[in-house]
């Protein structure tokens, strides 16, 4: 018992709701060691998070804790925290004094009125009787050990002003300011490119390793799980189906489910088979159905806000001098780090953004050559007909005063091409086709899980029967067997209707699963294209080496991101 320093027993937590009451955490047990990492995964909804703000007692109303122990080790003996009151001292000295919390999405969890080293100093200043001059200084020594550079001055910059990973960094340094003996860790890499997600894990171990810290780390990619898990609990419908050191879970799990989650996480492992359209596209023996040639786009001319200058001295090219070919019924995936211009690349392809120059050709179902960055109002509606999107945040796109009928059925009857009964039956069969339920049309979004909502989402995509579809990290916010199912979704759609995708992510595994071909970006600038096995097995470009190197390997006996490539100073 020495070196455990947190142990739950038989934890139980009930939402008392108008209607019913939801049993989301039902007899949890598990124990937190000194120095070592417990991983607890599972899907949305398994009851992961809710958990964790139990064990600091922040659940939102109407939950309550209905029955357990949470038992922490400390200098004076063991507390219970479930039966301290919920807004006592002893519990607002335990946040953030004995544990330390990192929250899912920085952008959120952090004020946007506040610098970043007025909240990180008011952190401190709740627990230590510092002056503010040393609390500054303190501030300023944590920034500088999450590798934040010029500590100093990042101090009086505010939340926008940081990139994601240096918000997440924030927040772990918050979480570190009154040396906590627990860090929980709530999905901290899950909006995070792979070399941005390496390099935090990388920190928190160094850190935890340094300060001999437990640490509960909530996540469902189990890449991350066998890189960073001593043990691992695996929660489905808020009970622990399974638990056990990261090795046994991994080569001999006994539980179906733990299996399951293996099993499609080891499916993207593998890769899809190549379409039939891959040898034509190789061989071009067909035409592709975009082409895009010498495309840039710069932002921020400082010569030609100011009036001087030759006018480009200041500009940032968000994406530079960028050619590839997108051929029917193609998978062509658009990977590299935030920042390097993949999001921005798609954009300009639909023309939502305008190109500063360089040159984009459709070609049409009959064989007619379009340049898309000519095109007036009423000829681009035509073109986003044939070319339609598959929005990042399935929820996010859509319109929650609208019900499913409405959202799918809008673009047809925007367009005029059928009639109110007619749009009905069209959304019946789109929904058919994405494995939705008809009569669930009159139903709104809040009413769907996350993977029913994005195949929404590509049934309003395909409404108008498009023949490009671009799709910007369509899979990115999903569970990992849930993103199993959407992916072959859209392949069995690409197949059926002879669809190409332009494919946007910074997953990998998931392009090497979905796509033919891939395009590596980095600064705007396209670095390597090649099919998708050997990029991502064999990559030339020493870019795309750091950044396979990166990905989290699924098997704890092989740990790939320990042996990660570095970017050169």
């Amino acid at each position: 018992m020495r070196d455990t320093m947190l142990s739950v027993r038989n934890l139980s937590l009930d939402f008392h709701l108008r209607t019913h009451i939801l049993h989301a955490v039902r007899d949890v047990s598990f124990d937190l060691r000194r120095g070592k990492t417990l991983c607890l995964v599972g899907e949305s909804g398994s009851g992961k998070s809710v958990t964790a703000r139990a064990l600091m007692r922040i659940i939102d109303k109407p939950g309550r804790l209905v029955g357990g122990q949470i038992l922490l080790d400390g200098p004076d003996g063991v507390v219970d925290i479930a039966a301290l009151p919920e807004r006592g001292r002893e519990i607002l000295a335990l946040r953030g004094g004995r544990i330390g919390l990192v929250f899912q999405e920085p952008m959120s969890s952090l004020s946007p009125v506040h610098t970043v080293g007025s909240q990180i100093m008011e952190a401190i200043r709740q627990h230590r009787k510092l002056s503010k001059k040393d609390a500054r200084v303190r501030a300023a020594d944590l920034l500088r050990q999450v590798e934040i550079p010029d500590p100093e001055r990042m101090l009086d910059r505010y939340t926008f002003e940081f990139s994601g990973g240096m918000r997440q960094r924030a927040m772990i340094a918050m979480a570190l300011a009154c040396d906590p003996d627990i860090l929980i860790a709530d999905e901290p890499t899950t909006a995070l490119d792979v070399t941005t997600q390496a390099e935090i894990l990388d920190l928190i171990r160094r850190l935890q390793q340094e300060r001999g810290m437990a640490m509960l780390l909530i996540t469902h990619d189990m890449g991350v799980v066998a890189e960073t898990a001593d043990d691992v609990a695996v929660m489905r419908y808020g009970r622990i189906v399974e638990n056990g050191p990261v090795d046994r879970i991994f080569h001999a799990p006994t539980h179906p489910y733990t299996r399951q989650l293996l099993d499609a996480t080891m499916k993207l492992e593998r890769g899809a088979a190549g379409s039939p359209a891959t040898a034509l596209f190789e061989a071009k023996a067909v035409e592709p159905v975009i082409s895009v040639r010498g495309l840039t786009k710069s932002y921020g001319s400082v010569g030609k806000i100011f009036g001087f200058g030759s006018g480009n001295g200041g500009a940032l090219k968000a994406v530079d001098n960028v050619d590839f070919d997108l051929y029917p019924g193609e998978s062509l995936g658009i990977v590299g780090e935030s920042g390097s211009g993949k999001t921005t690349l798609g954009r300009l392809v639909l023309r939502i953004t305008e190109p500063t120059s360089g040159r984009i050709t459709y070609r049409t179902a009959e064989g007619r050559e379009i340049d898309v960055t000519d095109l007036n109002k009423a000829e681009l509606r035509a073109y986003h007909r044939d070319v339609r999107l598959i929005f990042q945040d399935p929820f996010a796109s859509l319109n929650p005063r609208m019900t499913v009928r409405q959202i799918i059925a809008d673009p047809l009857l925007v367009s005029g091409k059928m009639t109110d009964q007619q749009a009905g039956e069209k959304v019946a069969e789109l929904l058919k086709m994405v494995g939705l339920d008809p009569l669930a049309m009159e139903r709104y979004p809040h009413a769907f899980s996350g993977g029913q909502r994005q195949r929404i989402g590509i049934a309003r995509a395909l409404a108008l029967e498009p023949r490009v579809i671009i799709a910007d990290e369509a899979t990115s916010a999903l569970d990992v067997s849930i993103r199993s199912q959407i992916l072959d979704l859209l392949l069995s759609i690409r197949q059926r209707l002879g669809l190409s995708f332009l494919f946007i992510s910074h997953d990998i595994s998931v392009v090497r699963y979905f796509c033919d071909r891939v395009v590596v970006m980095h600064k705007g600038h396209i670095v390597e294209t090649g099919d998708a096995e050997t990029i991502c097995t064999d990559p030339s470009a020493p870019y795309t080496r750091r950044l396979i190197s990166s990905v989290p390997n699924p098997d704890p006996r092989n740990k790939r991101m320990l042996h990660r490539m570095r970017a050169s100073s």
